[in-house]
């Protein structure tokens, strides 16, 4: 056997056994990252709005917290969906 047989059996046998990449599927449905970008946005701005909207009824109503808690709590959750959307999409 040659020295370039040998060659190209090894560059074969590499070849064969080289991990492959898996790709994830594309989904025909995806939406476009302009279209993200701006449903970020006004997830953002309506978590900002929230909470400017919950400190101030901190101060307003100092006895009774409970619609404080119930906005502030809402704004967090907008916050997280816009963390999923940034992250996970």
């Amino acid at each position: 056997m040659k020295t370039s047989d040998i060659d190209q059996i090894i560059a074969e046998a590499l070849e064969q056994n080289k991990p492959r990449k898996h790709r994830r599927p594309q989904r025909s449905g995806k939406i476009s990252d302009e279209k993200k970008s701006q449903l970020r946005l006004l997830l953002n701005t309506l978590f900002m709005l929230g909470f400017i909207v919950a400190i101030a009824l901190y101060f307003l109503y100092p006895n009774d917290r409970t619609a404080f808690f119930i906005v502030g709590f809402g704004a967090m959750v907008i916050k997280i969906v816009e963390f999923i959307l940034r992250f996970l999409f």
